[in-house]
């Protein structure tokens, strides 16, 4: 069976996912190898090719299944392949129960982030193509779905905080979370910070799709757009149960400063929602609006953040307003 990125079919054992190697050379398309290996894939960045090598990381099988049944039908896998799409180095049978939330190959070790209860990230040494092994991993609760390299020896994750269910063997998500891990010592990982954003609900584009976020490593700035969800605690007693969705209470770009020294910091938000009233008559429930923020980026000392309805323009430092171009 051929898989396409991102799609997570019904548990099978048989489950392979189908890889080319195509020769482009001018107006020439010439097709030099055809391989496969076992699973699905997530997304672009569980596969990477590193010194003459095709690396990929896969699920097999079904979470769900696992939940259904009782049987661990679902595990996580790293393979290396040669230029002829052979399978020289493996490495199999990782995290049983659980699927592949985010991956990241940097030079000789992937990062891999597989998760059902708690977030297992994984430190993978891949020196030797035909041995890969675990080096470390660290358990914490929540799970990323996005991994950036901050520098060759710490990673960003962003995804959600998770609590553990008493009705079974699961966890509820909650807000948005965004952790800083050291890496150095592939051996022990370690979470340096974490920023915890909004209720159960919170919810941001960049778990999606990595071209939300806008980070510089040099300036240590990192922007993305924000689907804030809040809980009135005082409705439940102060006792929220871990299952209950905030109320959509705001939306824009958070601004944060992210570095090994300081962890991450909250610089502002912006906003392009002009109208007071418009998450008080929504509730849980959001629809999509122009005024919602997509993308960020900065040209010198400026940051534009862009809507459907507007190109707002802001300093990079103080956030202060500089100018905007209504697009409607």
């Amino acid at each position: 069976m051929r898989t396409q990125p991102g799609t997570e079919p019904w548990a099978s054992e048989e489950d392979e996912t189908v890889l080319y190697r195509i020769k482009i050379s001018g107006s020439s398309i010439v097709p030099e190898a055809q391989g496969s290996v076992p699973g699905w894939v997530l997304n672009q960045f569980s596969m990477d090719e590193h010194d003459g090598y095709f690396r990929i990381a896969t699920t097999r099988g079904h979470v769900l299944a696992f939940r259904l049944s009782g049987q661990r039908m679902s595990d996580n896998n790293i393979y290396v392949l040669d230029m002829d799409l052979n399978i020289v180095g493996r490495l199999e049978g990782l995290a049983p129960g659980e699927r592949i939330y985010a991956a990241r190959f940097m030079g000789n070790r992937c990062y891999l982030v597989t998760f059902r209860k708690v977030d297992p990230l994984f430190a993978i040494d891949l020196s030797d193509p035909t041995a890969p092994k675990v080096l470390g991993k660290l358990k914490i609760p929540g799970y990323s779905d996005y991994l950036h390299p901050l520098d060759d020896e710490h990673i960003i994750g962003i995804g959600k905080e998770t609590v553990p269910a008493e009705e079974g063997d699961f966890s509820w998500y909650q807000g948005l979370k965004i952790a800083l891990f050291d890496v150095s010592d592939p051996e022990k990982p370690k979470l340096i910070d974490k920023l915890v954003i909004g209720d159960r609900g919170t919810d941001s584009p960049v778990l999606r799709n990595h071209k939300a976020l806008l980070f510089d490593a040099e300036r240590g700035i990192m922007v993305l757009p924000v689907l804030l969800a809040e809980i009135d605690e005082d409705a439940y007693g102060g006792e929220v149960p871990p299952y209950v969705e905030g109320d959509f209470v705001w939306q824009g770009a958070l601004v944060l400063r992210v570095s090994v020294e300081d962890g991450i910091e909250v610089m502002g938000n912006i906003t392009h929602v002009e109208d007071p009233d418009f998450f008080k008559r929504l509730g849980h429930y959001c629809p999509d609006s122009p005024y919602f923020i997509d993308r960020a980026l900065y040209i010198g000392d400026v940051l534009y953040t862009v809507s459907d309805a507007l190109v707002l323009m802001s300093d990079l430092w103080t956030l202060a307003e500089l100018g905007r171009v209504y697009l409607l």
